[in-house]
């Protein structure tokens, strides 16, 4: 997580809780509101939600609820719930600088780069003295910059951005290879994005800087299939590898855009990059007394070190290979539809995987 955002979510942690019970109407609202922002601290996001929003009906001129119930939203990707709610807070208070700021992150992530920099330029303005808003503001304007420069290649299921002529052979190469991963993974899976994907190619730097991915990602995916070129490394089966992958994360997220565990979004990525080669997940996993169970792999692996996020990576491609073999293609892709619907992932799983999550779990080892 970036400068910017440690900024910003701990100034809504500490404006929740300078506010509990100070704009409240009733005591059942401000327990509501205590809840919310105990269960954001927990990590249980789902509750969070539920108790600001129900505190947010009894209340419904009370902008800071809605601000709790927009950022519960944010950190489970429901993006649009989470912009709605947002928006609540400003039309209730305008001046109400953190709800902008949030907002600006949720319409950043649903793509829409210059209306998030126009929000994140008023939070700046309001909140000048913290360093880290003002460095994320800089970044996106740079990446503003650099797209607005940039040449785009468009084919049948995808656009690819770069930057220069020297790159336009490297933009052909990844666009062939982009429609080989979309026939053939679209066929596993038996679906198939309904929009074109955008693509970005960067120099290693630029992805560094636009991303701030650890050091170990080889590529990005957050609504834009976003890959770092290292020149000549990048010919042949790697890119390949590395395109697929994130392919696999788009046709994902045209699935389900919520309720989706990372052990199952970077499993089937990782077992879709190409031909099988299982070898490395065992090496992987064989150095560990007990790999890391599905629960535990359950949040994204942007924090993990190295060694945990091979540890990691191995084990969630180990069980999605065994979903895969199991149930079929088709039953993974139903099942992603009725996250996306908001079925609870457990009931999703023994729907459409005809057995309970805990029983899968205990087969693998």
């Amino acid at each position: 997580m970036f400068a910017g955002r440690c900024i910003l979510v701990a100034m809504l942690m500490l404006a929740g809780s300078e506010t509990l019970a100070a704009n409240q109407n009733s005591p059942r609202v401000g327990m509501l509101e205590q809840a919310g922002w105990t269960a954001i601290k927990a990590g249980n996001h789902k509750a969070a939600a539920e108790a600001f929003v129900e505190a947010a009906t009894l209340d419904p001129k009370n902008a800071s609820l809605w601000l709790g119930a927009g950022f519960a939203e944010f950190l489970q990707r429901h993006d649009g719930e989470a912009k709605t709610y947002l928006e609540r807070a400003l039309d209730i208070d305008p001046k109400l600088t953190l709800a902008r700021a949030q907002l600006a992150q949720v319409i950043k992530r649903q793509g829409d780069l210059a209306e998030a920099i126009r929000h994140y330029e008023i939070v700046v303005s309001e909140l000048p003295e913290e360093k880290g808003l003002v460095e994320t503001l800089d970044r996106w304007r740079r990446e503003r910059e650099l797209h607005e420069r940039m040449r785009v290649t468009v084919g049948d299921h995808f656009t690819v951005s770069f930057e220069g002529p020297q790159d336009a052979a490297m933009a052909a190469q990844a666009l062939e290879s982009l429609n080989r991963a979309f026939w053939r993974i679209s066929g596993v899976l038996s679906a198939f994005p309904t929009k074109s994907i955008p693509v970005v190619l960067y120099s290693g730097q630029q992805f560094r800087d636009i991303t701030r991915s650890p050091q170990w990602a080889a590529a990005a995916f957050d609504g834009i299939i976003r890959i770092p070129m290292r020149g000549a490394d990048d010919q042949g089966e790697d890119l390949d590898r590395v395109l697929a992958h994130e392919f696999t994360h788009a046709l994902i997220r045209s699935l389900a855009t919520r309720g989706l565990p990372a052990w199952l979004n970077e499993g089937l990525a990782t077992v879709l990059e190409g031909p099988e080669d299982v070898a490395w997940m065992e090496k992987a996993l064989a150095g560990t007394s007990r790999p890391p169970s599905l629960t535990a792999l359950s949040a994204p692996f942007g924090k993990l070190s190295g060694r945990d996020a091979q540890v990691a990576y191995a084990a969630s491609a180990r069980a999605a290979k065994r979903l895969l073999e199991e149930a079929g293609g088709a039953a993974v892709a139903n099942l992603l539809r009725d996250l996306g619907e908001g079925v609870e992932f457990e009931a999703a799983f023994l729907h459409r995987i005809q057995r309970s999550l805990a029983d899968f779990e205990a087969s693998l080892y």
